[in-house]
């Protein structure tokens, strides 16, 4: 069996997307209803991978862009983030099937990529 590595995790999701939209279109019963229903599935989701869980990260706020223009607002698809331990990519991947960022709420994916160590460090 391969060391474990670390992998991050990004969840991903769009203020303009059709899930968003139609999330936005429930009532305010029925979004409460929905996000209970999210949070419970979400919590299950953490006491299932809580050994694989090193940093359990949280929701991502609005976004400052930096560079040589200097710094600007800006918006992007990033919702929130975790960081696993897995002994793969795949088997991290796996984790996230069927997550409730995107099977109860509108997020559209979470993207798992490796943690790789830093060049001549």
């Amino acid at each position: 069996m391969q060391d474990p590595q670390l992998f991050l995790a990004v969840f991903l999701g769009s203020k303009e997307s059709p899930r968003m939209k139609a999330w936005n279109a429930l009532s305010d019963e029925a979004r409460r209803a929905r996000e209970q229903e999210g949070m419970g599935a979400w919590k299950a989701w953490v006491e299932k991978h809580q050994a694989a869980i090193v940093e359990m990260g949280g929701p991502l706020g609005k976004t400052k862009s930096i560079g040589e223009r200097g710094i600007h607002d800006t918006t992007n698809g990033l919702a929130a983030f975790t960081v696993v331990r897995s002994a793969s990519h795949e088997d991290a991947a796996k984790m996230f099937e069927a997550h409730p960022h995107f099977t109860i709420f509108p997020g559209e994916s979470v993207e798992v990529m490796p943690i790789l160590p830093i060049p001549g460090a």
